[in-house]
């Protein structure tokens, strides 16, 4: 097995519900994401996967997220968007994209900050 990773980064606005403390008010982060695959088999490039393809899927879905009140988006309407279920959102969608057979997603991090993080996997 090869495992592969990638770190990006976006930013948004949220609030979380049914919590007691300052993270219920309106607030932002600068989220860096670090998402894994695993891949069984090497392409006849040597490749688990092109490490551009997995820099592209993510950014496009990045794109959704990007400067947003996370709040209203569809994914959070009824769940709140804490770096755990921003974690598996993405989890979710990245694997809907790129699990093929050979390649899988293994897990997502969100960072809301320096020292912070939140991991979804399955």
């Amino acid at each position: 097995m090869y495992k592969l990773q990638i770190q990006t980064s976006f930013a948004a606005a949220h609030c979380l519900i049914n919590y007691q403390g300052d993270c219920e008010n309106l607030h932002g982060h600068n989220w860096k994401v670090e998402v894994a695959v695993t891949a069984r088999e090497l392409d006849s490039a040597g490749l688990g996967i092109d490490f551009k393809i997995l820099k592209s899927e993510t950014s496009s879905l990045l794109k959704t997220l990007d400067h947003k009140y996370l709040n209203e988006l569809p994914p959070f309407l009824e769940k709140s968007p804490s770096s755990e279920n921003i974690a598996c959102y993405l989890y979710k969608q990245l694997s809907e994209r790129l699990n093929n057979g050979n390649v899988t997603v293994e897990s997502v991090t969100v960072w809301e900050s320096d020292v912070a993080c939140a991991t979804y996997y399955e």
